[in-house]
């Protein structure tokens, strides 16, 4: 019996035991008897192996119980291996209790089962006993070999790589049962090719299932480029087991052979003077790995460079050195320069000497001498100063003397050195052939375009005479201080003003000139007195300033003059184009229309129905006009502001919306001996006299000059065909006027006269219609309300009279439709106000 079986064994008993102590403890309860009971369960010794050959089905052990007795009772088992995964591994034999094993077991899936075994009742069907519970363990056997994780390894190292530094990792494992004899195993190197360095095995810190892969000795690129090494892993289990895994060791070549020139000495001629030249090649050869840091070849100057003439670097491609001379030798102190250069490698120099890395040794570098003759050239004009600066105020007078150069030349007489001018954009200065003065000829101007920051550059040459000839240059900056002979200017000379946004516009002015000839600046009107009333300039001082409209102006252009004066008090003075309107989002003025415009179909289409629209309404016209011969216009009704209808100004209002009579239907009437025509209702000659006094009218003489119907803004209301009306004039007069369809005749009446001449100039006036209008009856004046014989409706006109006088401002101000009326009828007006 094996130690797992024995002891669940063990526990079985232990729990009859309890069991039957429970039930000892009910009979003691009952009958104070204690009675020992009989054990249940009996388990054989069950032990089972792993991957046993069989045959199959396999006996495994035979179960007991006391309970059972006879047919009437059954085995039943359940559980890992029954019921569970893997089914149907476990059987029992419902009768005697023997436990069946259908099939091997493989320990490394299935280490353990958990069965249950169960006696019923075979009528019921009901557990006559308690369930017996325990765990099968499998035995292992050692029948899994140690693995490596890989099985092939690819490890590149560089051959200059340090004596005892891992190559590489090696890692197994072994599926067998842990801590058993099974699952360890040891690992040794088996076999190297080549042989040298010897490589080993030692344990990773921490752990003895890892291995690090050393080696003693040192590597030669050269003779061998891949090493193989084959690893084994054994187990110590019976019989053992064991595994392989193969190491592949890449190499890569180090810096184990110094370059070499390919030329022992090199002899050039540089030019006097020359600079910024490749003068030489020097080719290298090396035995190490092409373009690697190993054969990359890095030059030096050991001697010979002592003024730092020349310099040597590698082509990336053809790994030369190109030896340059960047700063000219002068041939009258130097003919020959002898330059030793040296040649080594980017990475540092490797070398193993009897399978040993030799270190702290610098190795001696290859060198070359190269020998540099200097070939006498004719050498240029050398001024004395190649940069020169002069200081100036701008506007100085023609023939001033700016500079005048010291040149040296080595192998030429100075006396020969003749002088041009290379730059001189604006033309302003001239040189002296001869001694190279320069000398204004223009006035220099520090605000021209060829002033760049405050200066003007002007560059001379110097020439000799040698051949070929030698040229020498030097830089003349002129800096020019400023003067103030700018007079301040608008940056714009044409605003617009939204009247409907603002009342004020921006006035940005500008001034060419440097501090302290330019800004702030002073501000104030031109023109005369009577262009403050309309405009102001706020503020007066500073940067920049604003035209407020102080009234409201029609729209149109104004010119307004305005007067600047810089921080110096140079004054100036420009006017400036202000265009009043009402503007769109953008400060355009409302209503202009593009330069260019084209129409569409659609507006094509709605231009021909407008003109179809309008011969309609024209035929509609003159078909009512011939149906009616009293034409009544219809009343409008002008509760939106944006219906409005224009007044004559020396019209008083409309009549009543009813037909009235006629100004000549009745006979004249004699108040106080005075005829007078009858006026029709809504004339204001109606109860003009009454007891020979002017009461109506006299009511009227502190009334304004225009009357007109007030119907709280409702507009004029429909007039009768025939209208009286009167104006006041001057103190002391007034003004009748008499309209009959399209023809008005006035005539204006002294109110210092007697009221008895006065009515007889009115009758007279009166008498004079009626004969010029011989079809009318006489007519005799009503009672202001009278609205004819047999009106049942009770209107009323509203007659207000403004006390304006004749001040007609109030037609600037008509509404927002009327103003857009106004800005399309407008003319552009040329002389506005100043």
């Amino acid at each position: 019996m094996t130690k797992g079986a024995f002891f669940l064994f063990l526990l079985a008993l232990v729990e009859v035991t309890a069991s039957n102590k429970n039930d000892a403890g009910v009979h003691e309860k009952q009958d104070t008897v204690l009675i020992r009971s009989k054990r249940r369960w009996v388990l054989s010794t069950i032990d089972l192996e792993e991957n046993s050959p069989g045959p199959y089905p396999l006996v495994v052990t035979q179960m007991f119980n006391d309970k059972k007795g006879g047919n009437t009772e059954k085995f039943r088992i359940k559980g890992d291996g029954v019921t569970k995964e893997p089914l149907n591994l476990f059987s029992i034999d419902e009768n005697d209790g023997t436990v069946y094993v259908h099939r091997p077991i493989d320990r490394e899936m299935n280490p353990i089962f958990h069965v249950d075994f169960d006696v019923l009742d075979r009528v019921t069907g009901e557990a006559v006993d308690k369930t017996l519970s325990f765990n099968v363990e499998i035995k292992d056997l050692n029948d899994n070999r140690p693995v490596f994780n890989p099985e092939v390894i690819h490890a590149p190292f560089a051959e200059n790589i340090a004596e005892g530094t891992p190559l590489t990792t090696l890692q197994a494992h072994d599926n067998d049962q842990m801590d058993t004899p099974n699952s360890q195993f040891t690992m040794r190197v088996v076999s190297q090719e080549p042989a040298s360095p010897k490589m080993s095995l030692r344990d990773m810190t921490g752990t003895t299932k890892i291995k690090q892969l050393i080696f003693t000795g040192c590597f030669d690129y050269d003779k061998a480029k891949l090493y193989k090494v084959l690893v084994e892993a054994k187990d110590k289990g019976s019989p053992a087991m064991s595994s392989t895994a193969t190491v592949l060791l890449n190499i890569t070549d180090s810096n184990t052979h110094l370059p070499e020139f390919t030329s022992a000495k090199y002899n050039i001629e540089v030019m006097e003077m020359e600079s910024n030249k490749e003068i030489l090649r020097i080719g290298v050869k090396d035995k190490d790995t092409p373009n690697t840091p190993a054969s990359r070849a890095v030059f030096t100057i050991l001697k010979g460079n002592e003024d730092d003439n020349y310099k040597i670097e590698t082509d990336p491609k053809t790994n030369e050195g190109v030896l340059s001379v960047i700063k000219g030798k002068n041939f009258e102190k130097t003919e020959i320069t002898e330059l030793e250069i040296a040649v080594a490698n980017e990475e540092k120099l490797f070398q193993c000497v009897d399978g040993k890395v030799q270190t702290g040794s610098t190795p001696k570098l290859n060198t070359v001498k190269v020998a540099v003759k200097v070939i006498d050239v004719n050498d240029p004009p050398v001024f004395k100063k190649t940069f020169e600066m002069i200081y100036r105020n701008e506007n100085g007078n023609p023939g001033d003397e700016l500079f005048v150069p010291e040149v040296k030349d080595e192998d030429s007489d100075v006396n020969n050195i003749r002088y041009e001018l290379v730059q001189d954009p604006a033309k302003w200065v001239s040189v002296d052939p001869k001694t190279g003065k320069i000398t204004t000829v223009q006035t220099m101007d520090r605000e021209s375009s060829f002033v760049k920051n405050g200066t003007y550059t002007v560059v001379v040459q110097a020439i000799d005479d040698g051949k070929p000839p030698a040229t020498g240059s030097c830089t003349v900056v002129v800096y020019l201080g400023d003067v103030n002979d700018n007079a301040p200017y608008l940056t714009s000379k044409n605003m617009v003003m939204c009247v409907n946004k603002v009342d004020r516009v921006t006035v940005v002015p500008a001034d060419i000139d440097g501090p302290p000839y330019s800004g702030p600046f002073t501000f104030s009107l031109g023109g005369d007195n009577e262009l403050k009333k309309f405009w102001k300039l706020e503020p007066t001082t500073g940067a920049n300033t604003s035209l407020i409209s102080l009234t409201s102006l029609p729209y149109g252009n104004y010119s307004v003059p305005i007067k600047m004066q810089d921080q110096q008090a140079l004054p100036s003075e420009e006017v400036l184009e202000v265009v009043v309107c009402e503007c769109t989002g953008r400060n355009v003025c409302r209503g202009h229309l593009p330069f260019s415009s084209r129409l569409g179909p659609a507006a094509i289409g709605l231009l021909f129905a407008g003109l179809l629209l309008l011969a309609l309404l024209l035929l509609f016209c003159f078909f009512c006009d011939c149906k009616s011969k009293n034409f009544q216009h219809i009343p409008l009704n002008l509760q939106d502001e944006g219906n409005q209808t224009l007044v004559k100004y020396n019209e008083e209002g409309g009549g009543s919306i009813f037909k009235p009579e006629s100004m000549f239907s009745s006979k004249s009437v004699m108040t106080d001996g005075i005829k007078i025509a009858s006026a029709p209702p809504g004339s204001m000659l109606t109860d003009v006299y009454r007891n020979g006094t002017l009461r109506s009218l006299a009511g009227y003489q502190h009334s304004s000059a225009t009357l007109k119907e007030a119907s709280n803004g409702r507009g004029v209301m429909g007039m009768p065909y025939h209208s009286w009306s009167t104006v006041r004039r001057d103190r002391g007069s007034f003004k009748a006027s008499f309209s009959n369809g399209g023809s008005q005749m006035s005539r204006t009446f002294s109110l210092a006269r007697s009221e008895r001449n006065l009515g007889e100039q009115i009758e007279r006036k009166i008498s004079g219609f009626s004969d010029g209008l011989n079809d009318y009856p006489d007519y005799s004046p009503y009672h202001y309300n009278y609205e004819g014989q047999g009106s049942a409706c009770q209107s009323l006109d509203q007659l207000t009279v403004s006390n304006l006088g004749e001040n007609l401002d109030f037609l600037q101000n008509l509404g927002p439709k009327f103003n857009t009326l106004g800005g399309i009828c407008q003319h552009h007006i040329v002389n506005a106000p100043h």
